[in-house]
């Protein structure tokens, strides 16, 4: 079995592709719905000899299994947002020290150090019920800053905080709090990056995020509105420093996929599809009900949901799971 510094130190496209086709026999063999799913698809883990032949596994299936292959009880259980309306997935995690390293790695391959930073978390949504994966990563973050903190609607004081912060800033938030901030108080806010996390929550109508970013540029003083696009499903994040265009750190991947022929990663605009190498204990190749568009250095723009998602392409063999 892969551990965490390992795949965190991988040093080369060809070591990505080697640990990914490693992880996948693995993980076609100990996690249990993947490996059905690979059975129902008629494919030989010993067959697959390229990334691009590897099956990705409709992320419903956090939603109605356990998708696990770790050798011991999962550490902590993640659970994702939801509406109300819909069932939140479940990502079991065997290590909750293998998630620090992860995302704390990641932060620094785009950002640097956290202790240079200030974070200021405006997560309302997340902090009101348990389980975040996001909540833990920022709360660990700031932890490592020493200064920042969470706020929840509180924002007349979280403004008064970040202005009096003579450190760098981050604050990140999402995005209808975001949107309320620079549309009731339009702070001009100085030294700070602004990062959405995506998420209006049927709290505010949805906008595009060249829309919302306009907003947001204008109602904070900044030039750019940064993103983290991640998911409760992943153990990795993506970020953007701008214009909605996000990069990957060097274990994870994005491919995109024909949203009529999930075999088909030919084209550059569809349906994506994610190798998160750090999903060591679950299942590390994703197929998502996102919308986007991959660029040929690697870097990809989310455009939205995809529609009819359920019961497109290899979701419709997810019932026989």
């Amino acid at each position: 079995m892969l551990h965490i510094d390992t795949i965190l130190s991988i040093p080369s496209e060809a070591e990505f592709e080697a640990k990914a086709l490693e992880l996948f026999r693995y993980q076609s063999e100990y996690c249990e719905p993947y490996r059905r799913y690979v059975e129902l698809l008629g494919i030989d883990p010993n067959e697959v000899q390229s990334i691009e032949e590897i099956p990705f596994m409709p992320i419903r299936l956090f939603k109605s299994t356990d998708v696990y292959c770790g050798t011991e009880a999962p550490e902590v259980i993640f659970t994702s947002s939801n509406t109300g309306s819909t069932v939140a997935s479940r990502h079991m995690m065997a290590s909750l020290e293998a998630y620090r390293k992860t995302f704390t790695a990641a932060f620094k391959e785009f950002y640097g150090e956290p202790a240079k930073w200030s974070i200021y978390g405006l997560l309302p949504n997340y902090l009101e019920r348990e389980g975040s994966s996001l909540v833990y990563m920022v709360d660990t973050l700031i932890r490592e800053c020493g200064s920042g903190g969470f706020y929840l609607n509180d924002y007349e004081r979280l403004i008064a905080d970040i202005e009096a912060d003579p450190k760098p800033k981050i604050l990140l938030g999402v995005s209808y709090a975001l949107w309320d901030v620079a549309e009731q108080y339009a702070p001009k806010l100085s030294n700070t990056i602004v990062m959405e996390t995506g998420g209006m929550k049927g709290r505010r109508k949805e906008l595009s995020k060249s829309e919302l970013h306009a907003i947001l540029t204008a109602g904070f003083g900044v030039e750019h509105i940064h993103s983290e696009y991640g998911m409760a499903e992943l153990t990795s994040q993506a970020y953007s420093a701008g214009e909605g265009i996000f990069r990957t750190p060097k274990w994870m991947r994005i491919m995109v996929r024909d949203v009529n022929d999930p075999f088909d990663h030919t084209p550059t605009r569809g349906g994506i599809d994610i190798i998160d190498l750090a999903n060591l204990s679950s299942c590390a190749f994703i197929q998502t009900e996102d919308m986007g568009c991959l660029n040929a250095d690697g870097s990809f723009s989310i455009e939205g949901r995809i529609a009819g998602s359920d019961i497109r392409g290899c979701n419709l063999l997810v019932h026989n799971i």
